[in-house]
């Protein structure tokens, strides 16, 4: 059932900031409502989502007939319950459930909502490894679970740069459909190449289950400079005004989509680096990384490593490579988080643009909240590609 605006119905549990319900609601979702335990993300997503009710509770805690009765749904109403519910600790074939792991229930919290809405369609997002934990018995027993309330789910891998997203990161993403077998359509053709590779298991009871592009796709990546390039030079410690002014137009597509709706360049203020990290960053060239460092200004654990190793860690990239996975916090010890040029690590702006959220999108708290609130998101482009399959298979119907 399709409701005011022409826009589905969603709802969003496990919501952190809002990446996920970002993207659906570019792909003409409307968010009725969002469940998030973390205040601050909570925070995050109602502030972006304005028209979503936003509860911030433990989700066992709350009563999915009583915000099915807020919202003023039928049951059957809704079009689509999405989320990231942690799913490893969830396994019926598992042979001990411990009630000492928190995680063994979170997902039958989703299955509680499922249960009470009964949407036309849920979509759940995971980690790829996922698919392989517990040898397949957790997402066997994911997909059994949907299918005894009477939805026919698969699940397929996707990697973010194959629809547009500038940064190495993979999602495995679970759909089904209420009382019928979900289409492959249901989940989008990869539109870019990329120079990626998948370092988990890539089959599911024998099958492929990674979407590649197709020897025809011809389009290019998003790079480096393509997310970031056109934001304000910033030194280590730089703050600025707190909305910034762009210094230059758009230099691509990607940049001038991000811009649409924003008022100037917000969440960009450079970390302190410490004075032996700034040493160290001067030794590291544009595609280099730790190995770049003169053995006296190594970290004491790095000093050791074999030079193959950690090949991300206190990286540079380059220009027109790939952004690496944005994480928690943009910690040079962790990942290439060094600007190309310019000596400092990336802005929370400049994670959120590798994660391909729109400027307009204002992230709360202190900037390490702000961190983990981009780095624990679903990047919204990638979101978005799966929303707009998803409502294909929906209008179709």
């Amino acid at each position: 059932m399709t409701v005011k605006n022409d826009k589905l119905t969603c709802i969003d549990l496990f919501a952190g900031a809002g990446g996920l319900s970002e993207g659906l609601e570019q792909a003409g979702f409307h968010s009725l409502f969002a469940s998030e335990i973390v205040p601050r993300y909570a925070e995050t997503y109602a502030k972006n989502h304005p028209n979503a009710e936003v509860c911030v509770a433990d989700i066992r805690t709350v009563n999915p007939k009583e915000i099915r009765e807020r919202l003023d749904l039928e049951v059957g109403q809704l079009d689509l319950l999405a989320g990231g519910p942690p799913c490893q600790g969830f396994s019926i074939n598992a042979p001990v459930r411990s009630s000492d792991d928190p995680r063994n229930h979170l997902f039958r919290e989703y299955l509680r909502f499922v249960d009470e809405f009964k949407p036309r369609a849920v979509l759940i997002e995971n980690v790829p490894g996922l698919v392989s934990f517990e040898k397949g018995k957790t997402l066997h027993a994911i997909l059994d679970s949907l299918a005894d309330l009477g939805y026919g789910a698969d699940v397929h891998i996707l990697g973010a740069p194959y629809y547009g997203v500038p940064q190495m990161r993979w999602r495995t993403i679970i759909m089904g459909l209420r009382g019928a077998i979900i289409p492959q359509s249901a989940w989008p053709e990869p539109v870019r190449h990329a120079p990626v590779r998948a370092n988990f298991a890539t089959t599911f009871d024998g099958r492929p289950i990674v979407k590649k592009p197709s020897p025809e796709t011809s389009a290019p990546f998003t790079t480096v400079r393509d997310a970031i390039g056109d934001l304000p030079p910033l030194k280590s410690g730089g703050r600025g005004e707190t909305v910034k002014e762009y210094p230059v137009a758009p230099q691509c597509e990607y940049q001038a989509n991000l811009r649409i709706g924003s008022a100037g360049v917000m969440n960009h203020e450079a970390p302190r680096l410490s004075a032996i990290n700034l040493e160290r960053l001067s030794h590291i060239k544009q595609g280099g990384n730790w190995t770049d460092i003169p053995y006296d200004l190594l970290p004491k654990g790095m000093k050791s490593a074999r030079r193959s190793d950690h090949t991300k860690r206190y990286g540079r990239p380059r220009w027109d490579e790939l952004g690496s996975t944005v994480l928690t916090k943009c910690d040079p010890h962790w990942g290439a988080f060094f600007h190309p040029e310019q000596d400092r690590t990336l802005t929370v702006r400049e994670a959120a643009r590798i994660q391909s959220f729109p400027d307009h999108y204002v992230f709360l708290g202190s900037q390490a909240e702000q961190y983990a609130e981009v780095g624990n998101a679903v990047p919204p482009m990638l979101a978005c590609a799966v929303g707009r399959s998803l409502r294909a298979v929906l209008e179709g119907e």
